[in-house]
């Protein structure tokens, strides 16, 4: 024998801490990433401003003697690029045409003019710098142009200044993650705690107990919890159904199978052959009856037991109707007895089982045939834009009192002939509450109509 393999299962409140982790993980690369971005620019910014304020000073300390620009470097201007001690600097200063008058010999870039200063990326010692011009004019008698001043400084300070904002942000953040995390783990703990109280509301209860759980619990567990309320509504039937069943058995059987034993007691013993016939003839008919009740019974419980498991599809009653004539169990049943089919051209559809609404017209029928009179009609129609499924018999019908009774379990209203009314409307009654429909006995001039009554339903449901 192959024992089934059951997966390992997973934990809810780990899969749900591992997408938290996961959103988390992302934000902190997103947030890693926007910080190195910021840390960079802002050392950027910081480090231009000391270029444009070394190469200002140098350009304000240039002056015209004789028709000749003459660079007196301040020492102001070193000091601001000192406090980058790392780092290694580059000047220059270039007069109209390009023409280096001090400093060292760097390319200033093309789109550097004399418009406006203008920063530029190139390299310096076989490092990468950062360098900035700055313009300036004179138009003097002896000398009118402009001159180019050029400073740059490696890129070492930035770096490093880029990095340590980065991991100071990176840090910030790697707390409050951590600060998150712990609070999401308290979130989901406490959300999870419904499904604990609902485990532990379902592992006290008594064995027997099916009644609907009413444990508070989140909107979107309270769909799990109606499921689970439904599934043991469902249950609950289906205990009700097999006890009622054997409930039945024993007290429908009790007095036929007494009867019988009676009887075939007093045929042994009887000595005439002509009582001895009559005697045997007495226990045919009793076990015919006993044969009728017992497919009622089983009829009743198949039909309660279908409907809450039986898929349910858009029926015609006209071919229920139609069907039950074609069985021609009423020649079994009442040999001789007309019976009719009634039904029109239009449908009559209803969302149902089709066996259980057979098993009801068949019980319908039969009781018409064995406690009606005259012809009977079987028919189909929609009434009040409900779809009905009828039999109808041309005698007056039950009185009032066992009117009011019949289509209940136990009744019998021709217990001394072995034969039962109520199981048959009982079948037909619990059919018709399955569907969400009623059953109607109606008695009228024109004879007794017992009539399965169900909402219609729309064609390709």
């Amino acid at each position: 024998m192959v024992e089934a393999v059951h997966a390992t299962p997973r934990s809810l409140r780990l899969r749900v801490a591992m997408g938290v982790l996961s959103l988390l993980s992302v934000g902190g690369i997103v947030v890693a990433l926007a910080s190195f971005a910021y840390g960079r620019q802002a050392a950027r910014e910081a480090y231009d401003r000391l270029l444009v304020g070394a190469a200002n000073d140098i350009a304000e300390a240039i002056a015209v003697i004789d028709g000749v620009p003459v660079v007196d470097l301040p020492v102001s201007a070193f000091d601001l690029l000192a406090l980058a001690p790392d780092d290694r600097i580059s000047y220059s200063v270039r007069g109209p045409g390009g023409v280096l008058l001090t400093g060292y010999d760097q390319p200033v870039p093309g789109s550097i003019s004399a418009a406006g200063q203008g920063f530029f990326d190139s390299t310096f010692g076989g490092e990468r710098a950062r360098f900035v011009t700055v313009p300036r004019r004179f138009a003097e008698r002896d000398f009118s142009g402009t001159l180019l001043v050029t400073v740059g400084q490696t890129l070492n300070a930035r770096n490093a200044m880029a990095l340590g904002l980065t991991r100071d942000a990176l840090v910030v953040a790697g707390l409050a993650g951590l600060a998150l995390l712990g609070f999401a783990f308290w979130v989901i703990d406490r959300a999870m705690r419904p499904l604990s109280d609902i485990a532990r509301d379902l592992a006290g209860r008594d064995p027997h107990d099916l009644t609907p759980m009413d444990t508070a619990v989140p909107a979107e567990m309270a769909v799990m919890v109606a499921a689970m309320n439904g599934f043991m509504r469902r249950l609950e039937r289906q205990i009700t159904a097999m006890r009622n069943l054997i409930s039945d058995t024993a007290h429908q059987l009790r007095t036929p199978v007494a009867a019988l034993r009676v009887q075939a007691e007093l045929a042994a013993e009887e000595p005439d052959p002509a009582k001895t016939r009559q005697m045997l003839d007495r226990i045919a008919g009793r076990s015919r009856s006993l044969g009728d009740l017992l497919d009622q019974m089983l009829s009743r419980a198949l039909v309660i037991h279908r409907t809450d498991s039986a898929r349910r599809v858009v029926l015609d009653l006209r071919d229920i109707a139609l069907e039950v004539i074609e069985r021609r169990d009423h020649e079994l049943v009442a040999p001789g007895r007309e019976v009719v089919l009634q039904i029109g051209d239009a449908p009559v559809l209803v969302l149902a089982d089709e066996l259980s609404l057979s098993e009801a017209a068949k019980n319908l029928l039969g009781n018409a045939l064995r406690h009606g009179a005259g012809r009977v009609q079987v028919g189909a129609g929609v009434e009040a834009g409900q779809a009905v499924l009828w039999v109808r018999d041309a005698g007056p019908g039950p009185d009032a009192q066992t009117l009011a009774r019949i289509g209940q379990r136990f009744e019998r209203n021709a217990a001394s002939r072995g034969q039962s009314a109520g199981l048959g409307l009982s079948i037909a009654r619990a059919v018709a509450d399955a569907f969400g429909g009623r059953l109607a006995l109606e008695p009228g001039a024109d004879g007794f109509r017992a009539a399965l009554i169900l909402p219609q339903a729309e064609a390709g449901t």
